[in-house]
């Protein structure tokens, strides 16, 4: 989805934005957190957790989260991740984690990009 700069969404972080034009790049249609799902509802039935991809990939039917939490702030995440699947398992989704993200961004030419969202030594691995 190539979109003019008036039309550009506000991403949350410097890291949705780097995917999004990995996804312009290689001319795959995307839709940013164009969907909510509830996670947890309280005893009147009222939302009261939701969770909100980060992306909708729509010719591949296929939701896209990024995370580049430290591996023990994951959890939450990872949680998210594991209602999501059980709520709603007709979704399909993907959680890329910091090593994932970074590893692309490198492959894909954006080194510096990827600076930002390299961890500690003990998380880095050189691909």
């Amino acid at each position: 989805m190539s979109i003019s700069e008036s039309d550009k969404p506000i991403f949350a972080g410097p890291i949705e934005e780097t995917f999004a034009k990995i996804l312009d790049f290689y001319g795959i249609e995307w839709v940013y957190e164009p969907s909510s799902f509830p996670l947890v509802r309280d005893e009147q039935g009222r939302v009261v957790e939701a969770f909100t991809p980060d992306f909708y990939l729509p010719q591949q039917n296929l939701y896209i989260e990024l995370t580049t939490l430290r591996p023990h702030l994951a959890t939450y995440k990872n949680r998210r991740m594991r209602l999501m699947r059980e709520l709603y398992p007709e979704i399909h989704i993907k959680l890329l984690k910091r090593r994932e993200l970074r590893d692309m961004m490198i492959k894909y030419g954006l080194a510096e990009e990827a600076i930002p969202i390299m961890g500690t030594k003990a998380q880095q691995r050189v691909p």
